[in-house]
């Protein structure tokens, strides 16, 4: 047999003899996959257990003793899916117990028969595999029944719609509306005790809630105006006509779904006050399944366009409903579609492709497989997941990125190849927040936010996407992580992980960086431009109102000079050293920028004595720049003396400075009332003059 066709069989033990002998007496005829540990054995399982046909598991191990791998097992349910034998010169009646109470399917003791060991393993791979088998015929004769079940009503369904002129999609979107309502309903109240089972059952029968219109004249039914009193009696008969139908049914009288469909077509329009029909039903005398179903159906009446009337739209349709403009309903059903309200209209077109309602499907169907331990997975189920991994695998080669799965319990990361290899991590990392090599991936709190994250999404809104740096092997680089949270069928669900890739988007995002830096930035000094020095300052002071803030405008005395003696370049050099002294002025929360030819600004915070702040700014300012002296004029406004916000404070500031110019600069003054009239610096007069330029300089 070659080593492609044989059964996979794990082995965990920390004893590397025990292993040996072990894999001696196997690997004729079966593929032999070691364990050093516990938790290495549960990497493979995570990894590999698809392939593996039995474990053989050692109790006493480091790390993560075989107690503790059963438990794994039994939590991820891997226990009804790989048989375990449990090898161990424990002996004693407790071991044993336990061991069994946690699934094992034999216990063989130390010093071991290699003929027993052999006839054992031989005979519970037989067992299972005939279990496999009777999964592959129970799996396929349960999704058949199920798919005939869904086509034959779909079909009745459809052809209600037909006479009744409706577009097609009313049946899939009331079972839609159901299956969002009830799940939101079990999780707000246990009031009602629905199983997933029953939520399945109830959304299947929902689409015969009108089946009783086959028997009504489709001059009726299709009538675009109103009803008249006549019309509108023989109208309302169609409820009880669906409920006889159903239970003049032949065959099939017991069967939980016909049951339902019944309450449905009887009951759907009866009210929550009294006053509906057939029956005036009262309250909670009114089926759920059959209360649930009358809301949705009369959301999308009201949504969906009809012979007699244009569709309303989502919110006006929930607005009519929660007014009792359209029936009376359940207080309680009321309060799940107003928190259901906002994400309805994205949740439903999310939920009809006939794609996703086969994915249902089949979940129901693999949960209720599950539900029976004698059953495990079908065998073609197997092969097509060995399928998909190879395939993901392979596009994640090739797209170059780094793909994963993360799982809550037991704790462990596992990584696509080239993730592995570009990150250098190993493909499984168990218990990974306590290994250095992967918290030094990523930044400590970028990994606590992403993890907080994904614990905030819901199973209706599970992805999150996420910037930040990694590690490529000392390299730190941009990248984009998209992962979706998974969460378990329970109820209410619990997280258990999450899957996900990360993408390079260094390159993209320096590209980005380099274009708003050339968009915020003076290309000549490095400082902030006024626009986007003007948006920074405006959103200081709407985060802080409360704080004192100074806005300081100056300008080189005499610039014009040293460009007429030494030229231009000179002159931009004299500018760029000016903006490194005031880089080293100021503090790290403080904004500097140049306005404009030789003009710049700073706005910063102060506590206490902004005199003593602006002093030393001005000193450190002043001083040469090869033969060229320089000093500067400068003019501040306080936001305690200023109100008005920006605008009003950067004219303060330049009328402050003006007085200075005027006064025959080197020197600072703060704005105060005696200069509410002075001429700017800056800004032009009206005779289109620049006094800074040609009247001061």
């Amino acid at each position: 047999m070659s080593t492609e066709q044989k059964q996979k069989i794990l082995i965990v033990d920390d004893s590397e003899l025990n292993r040996a002998i072990l894999a001696d007496m196997l690997d004729n005829e079966y593929e032999i996959i070691e364990a050093e540990d516990g938790l290495q054995g549960v990497g493979l399982l995570q990894q590999r257990g698809s392939e593996i046909s039995l474990v053989l598991l050692d109790i006493v191990m480091p790390q993560m003793d075989g107690f503790g791998v059963l438990e794994v097992m039994a939590q991820n349910h891997w226990i009804e899916d790989i048989p375990v034998i449990m090898i161990s010169a424990e002996t004693g009646s407790s071991h044993i117990e336990r061991a069994y109470e946690l699934g094992v399917t034999d216990f063989i003791s130390r010093p071991f028969d290699a003929l027993i060991v052999h006839r054992r393993v031989v005979n519970t791979i037989m067992l299972y595999a005939k279990q496999k088998r009777l999964a592959n015929m129970v799996a396929d004769q349960i999704y058949e029944n199920e798919q005939r079940s869904s086509l034959l009503i779909d079909i009745l369904s459809h052809i209600v719609e037909f006479r009744n002129g409706e577009s097609g999609l009313h049946v899939l979107n009331v079972r839609t509306l159901t299956e969002l309502m009830l799940n939101h309903l079990v999780q707000k109240t246990e009031r009602y005790q629905l199983s997933p089972s029953d939520i399945s059952m109830i959304c299947t029968a929902s689409a015969l809630h009108d089946i009783g219109k086959i028997s009504i004249d489709e001059k009726i039914l299709n009538k675009p105006g109103r009803f008249t009193d006549e019309e509108f009696a023989v109208m309302k008969t169609h409820s009880m006509a669906g409920a006889e139908m159903l239970e003049n049914l032949p065959i099939h009288q017991d069967d939980p779904l016909v049951k339902v469909a019944y309450d449905i077509c009887r009951w759907h329009h009866e009210r929550w006050d009294g006053r509906g029909y057939p029956d005036g039903l009262l309250g909670d005398e009114i089926p759920i399944a059959a209360q649930i179903v009358a809301l949705a159906d009369v959301y999308d009446a009201l949504t969906s366009k009809r012979c007699y009337k244009d569709s309303f739209s989502h919110e006006k349709a929930v607005d009519m409903i929660l007014a009792g403009q359209c029936g009376a309903f359940n207080p309680l059903l009321l309060d799940c579609l107003r928190e259901l309200s906002p994400d309805l209209p994205a949740l439903m077109s999310g939920s009809n492709s006939v794609a996703q309602r086969d994915r249902r499907e089949m979940r129901n169907v693999a949960q209720e497989i599950r539900r029976h331990e004698e059953l495990t997975a079908s065998e073609r189920t197997l092969q097509l997941l060995e399928h998909e991994r190879m395939k993901y695998s392979f596009f994640a080669d090739m797209s170059k990125e780094i793909q994963f799965e993360f799982t809550v319990s037991p704790p462990m990361i596992t990584l696509s190849n080239w993730g592995a290899e570009h990150l250098g991590l190993e493909e499984i990392i168990m218990d990974p927040f306590h290994q250095p090599d992967t918290m030094n991936v990523m930044d400590p709190a970028d990994t606590q936010n992403l993890a907080d994250a994904l614990r905030s999404t819901s199973p209706d809104l599970p992805v999150v996407t996420y910037d930040c740096k990694l590690n490529y092997k000392g390299a730190w680089r941009w990248t984009q992580i998209v992962a979706r949270a998974t969460w378990s069928s329970d109820e209410p669900p619990r997280y258990t992980g999450a899957i996900g890739k990360a993408i390079d988007i260094h390159d993209s995002r320096m590209k980005l960086n380099a274009l708003e830096r050339m968009a915020s930035h003076d290309a000549l000094t490095g400082l902030l431009n006024h626009a986007y020095a003007k948006k920074r300052i405006l959103e200081r002071i709407e985060t802080r109102p409360t704080a004192s803030y100074a806005l300081v405008i100056f300008d080189l005395d005499h610039f014009k000079s040293a460009n007429d003696t030494y030229g231009h370049s000179f002159g931009d050099q004299v500018l760029v050293h000016l903006a490194e002294k005031l880089r080293q002025c100021i503090r790290g929360g403080d904004i500097a920028a140049r306005v404009g030819g030789d003009e710049f600004l700073i706005f910063l915070e102060y506590k206490d004595d902004v005199d003593a702040v602006l002093s030393r700014i001005f000193q450190s300012l002043c001083g040469r720049f090869e033969q060229f002296p320089i000093s500067v004029s400068m003019g501040a406004a306080l936001t305690a003396t200023v109100p008005g916000g920006y605008d009003a404070l950067f004219h303060a500031a330049d009328a402050a400075l003006y007085t200075v110019k005027r006064g025959g600069r080197g020197q600072y003054r703060f704005y105060d009332e005696s200069m509410r009239d002075t001429l700017s610096v800056i800004s032009p007069i009206e005779d289109g003059q620049d006094p800074g330029e040609d009247v001061l300089k």
